[in-house]
């Protein structure tokens, strides 16, 4: 097998130090434009290849980003990560990435190990445990030891870091007035995430849009189910009100399964029962009726992600203040919902 050309090989033949020969490859000023020639056309001729393990160890960087996630079945998290993969792929960077299936343990754990790889930079949305437990020492340590964090969809207050979110509130707001336009006149909410900042963020805009119209907030309407209850059973007993005709479902999986109840049930979609969830992936558009969605714009918040994290690693701005970035969503309606009736 014939023998990689390394700096140092170069450097021997031309009887030049391997500063020198560094310099000419990169084209520097500081050498003559002769010996710049001999070298690049000699480095090309015996198909010299950097070692970028090497150099980013000179450069005191691994080029390496921890990526953790909570839930890879969510299409959020997953388009998020397609944004992520994409733009660090972009930029010569090598992604570590983990998921922490909503435990608080399994988060800490895992930024434990990525930081034993000499990480440049973490990208983290938060584990619901972690928000139930409100313990951040584990990324208050990381930011102590220098390693820049940029959260984004689930984050805290807590943490000084750049984050980059959606406004759930404006969200949920939108949607709850695009049933009301659309006819409904009773509107429950099903939130099977009230653990989570975005969830109880979805629940305030519900309220306000449900005030603005004038209208009572039931709190019976607004529907919590944990993750061990029976989601079927508390569903067909909210829906024996036959008064309700419009429904938010704050996550995917809970619209997908909602919808199979209010069929089951007897409803016609949309005429006695209108349907709008949170997150937009495939599936919703397939279903029949198809579900109307929010999108919140994941691949676009995971590239967000990197660029930002980017720029803290090789811009020097480690000291620059945090922003914290606001991605507007976009509603898609489908099926599921009436036209909004113009007055």
């Amino acid at each position: 097998m014939k023998k990689k050309i390394t700096l140092k090989d170069i450097a021997t033949t031309f009887n030049v130090s391997i500063a020198t020969v560094s310099k000419a490859l990169n084209d520097s000023y500081d050498i003559s434009t002769a010996t710049k020639q001999k070298i690049q056309d000699y480095a090309r001729k015996h198909q010299y290849k950097p070692n970028v393990t090497a150099l980013n160890l000179l450069n005191k960087k691994t080029k390496t980003i921890g990526v953790i996630i909570p839930n890879i079945m969510n299409s959020f998290f997953a388009k998020a990560f397609v944004g992520i993969e994409n733009m660090a792929s972009q930029n010569g960077y090598h992604l570590v990435s983990c998921i922490s299936n909503e435990s608080y343990e399994k988060e800490v754990k895992t930024i434990d190990l990525l930081k034993y790889g000499d990480l440049d930079g973490l990208i983290i949305s938060l584990a619901e445990e972690t928000q139930v437990k409100q313990n951040f020492t584990h990324l208050q340590n990381t930011i102590n030891e220098g390693i820049p964090i940029v959260m984004f969809d689930r984050v805290t207050d807590r943490i000084d870091c750049d984050k980059i979110v959606v406004n759930d509130l404006e969200s949920a707001y939108a949607a709850t007035s695009h049933l009301l336009k659309s006819g409904c006149q009773r509107v429950a909410l099903i939130s099977v995430i009230d653990n989570l900042s975005v969830g109880k963020l979805r629940v305030e805009g519900y309220k306000k849009a449900i005030a603005d119209y004038n209208m009572p907030v039931e709190e019976h309407l607004i529907v919590r189910i944990g993750n061990h209850e029976n989601f079927d059973a508390i569903l067909k007993i909210t829906l024996s009100d036959e008064a309700i005709d419009g429904l938010i479902c704050l996550e995917e999986n809970a619209a997908v399964n909602a919808l199979r109840i209010v069929k089951q049930m007897g409803y016609n979609i949309p005429e006695d029962m209108s349907i709008i969830c949170f997150t937009n992936g495939k599936l919703l558009q397939h279903l029949s009726p198809s579900i109307s969605a929010i999108s919140q714009h994941g691949k676009h918040i995971g590239e967000t992600a990197v660029k930002i994290l980017i720029d803290r690693i090789e811009n020097s701005s480690h000291d620059s203040p945090f922003m914290t970035k606001m991605v507007k969503t976009s509603l898609i309606p489908r099926e599921s919902t009436r036209p909004i009736q113009l007055k």
